[in-house]
């Protein structure tokens, strides 16, 4: 998951025009991310035949990225996802898009610090912080703190270009987690003898929710595409950015599944036996995505606070500073209430990743194009689209919160 404002791998390639080299691995980042950890629960969620669904949703997510490219070439001052809203309904759809996107960064940061937490319980499990005998926190909470006070440094600084090369390496990290999974089957001693179920119809909602959360870089589209020297190249960057995408998830989710069956954890990560080094190597893999990604993914929040505020505050490096505290201090009070990171990126999909990476895209194309005016195939495929979103969304929402009214 990915911001506009968190690249200045793309703001470089931007001065410097991006080959399609580098467009391609800018695409592939955008899109391959620690969706790679919940795929394989979205697979046991659902069934084998979920895939179907799987496919069909990476099918749209492509045709959207297609229309969010369309919508730039109709005006050259499109620069953003933000832009394209503005054009296609006025500053209040700019606002609108900016809390969408803000919102969605902000729980994918809480989302970081539970993915965190849980796997240095799984490498720790009987650590506990212990203050004389008045305090004692135990396990995963006890954790949580201690990531946000590694995390803290970061959120202070307001330059994040290095933070940014780091996390740019998201393609390689992803790749060395299946790598370790596969490993892991193959020499663990774990083999591939599960054979999983074909449907199950209640974890649909729960399935396509996490398979939505997959494809959730087209606020970074527009971004990409600017960058290129050559923007013709822009269909054969996202066709191999997704082509590549979904073939690493597709792995994933079923080597895991054939592993480890309907017994698969909400991060696959913590299926693995940390005796092993293969595994060893994909959860520390693991533990360095929250520390690089945390303060990018809430420095646009962070950003469009502090916008908000008047000019005598707005630029004041303390208001920034105050500002960034009380994100961390928010969101780890949230992750420290709250275990449930596979119910919270369900939600994250259900919702906004439906809304940004689905609904949006057609909604903007058929106001910015006109196409909304005539009835026709494009017509039919963008409403289509907009309402297998809005029916996803609406299931997938309903089935996570009462999942979680469950668990509590």
């Amino acid at each position: 998951m990915a911001s506009e404002s968190n690249t200045p791998l793309l703001a470089q390639n931007q001065r410097e025009g991006s080959s399609f080299l580098k467009a391609c691995f800018n695409g592939t980042n955008a899109f391959l991310g620690i969706g790679l950890l919940t795929v394989p629960y979205a697979l046991s969620s659902g069934g084998w035949l979920s895939l179907v669904l799987f496919f069909l949703i990476t099918i749209m997510t492509f045709y959207t990225g297609i229309l969010l490219k369309t919508c730039m070439d109709t005006d050259p001052t499109i620069k953003s996802y933000l832009d394209i809203a503005e054009r296609a309904f006025g500053k209040k759809g700019r606002i609108i898009v900016m809390i969408i996107m803000n919102s969605e960064l902000y729980l994918v940061a809480i989302g970081l610090m539970i993915l965190e937490s849980d796997n240095l319980r799984k490498l720790f499990p009987n650590f506990m912080i212990k203050i004389g005998d008045l305090l004692v926190i135990e396990g995963r909470q006890s954790f949580v703190l201690i990531t946000a006070l590694v995390i803290l440094p970061s959120m202070m600084l307001t330059e994040l270009s290095i933070l940014s090369y780091v996390s740019a390496t998201g393609v390689f990290s992803c790749l060395i987690i299946l790598g370790s999974i596969f490993c892991v089957g193959v020499f663990g001693g774990v083999g591939f003898h599960e054979k999983g179920s074909l449907v199950k119809v209640s974890g649909l909602p729960t399935a396509v929710s996490l398979y939505i959360v997959c494809f959730a870089g087209h606020p970074v589209i527009p971004s990409i595409y600017t960058s290129m020297k050559n923007k013709h190249q822009f269909s054969q960057v996202l066709l191999f950015s997704f082509v590549l995408t979904t073939l690493t998830y597709l792995l994933t989710s079923c080597v895991s599944y054939v592993m480890y069956g309907d017994s698969v954890e909400s991060q696959i990560t913590l299926n693995l036996p940390t005796k092993l080094i293969s595994s060893q190597v994909a959860i520390y893999t693991t533990l360095l995505i929250p520390v690089t990604r945390y303060a990018l993914m809430l420095t646009p929040v962070a950003n469009a606070i502090e916008g908000g505020l008047s000019i005598d505050y707005k630029n004041s490096r303390k208001v920034q500073l105050l500002v960034r505290f009380v994100l961390l201090v928010s969101t780890t009070m949230i992750a420290y209430v709250f275990p449930y990171f596979e119910n919270l990126m369900a939600i994250v999909g259900s919702i906004f990743v439906a809304l940004g990476s689905f609904v949006l895209p057609c909604l903007c194309y058929l106001k910015i194009s006109s196409s909304y005016k005539r009835w026709n195939f494009e017509l039919v495929g963008n409403v289509v689209i907009i309402l297998f979103a809005t029916l996803a969304g609406i299931l997938g929402s309903y089935s996570s919160i009462a999942e979680l009214v469950h668990n509590y």
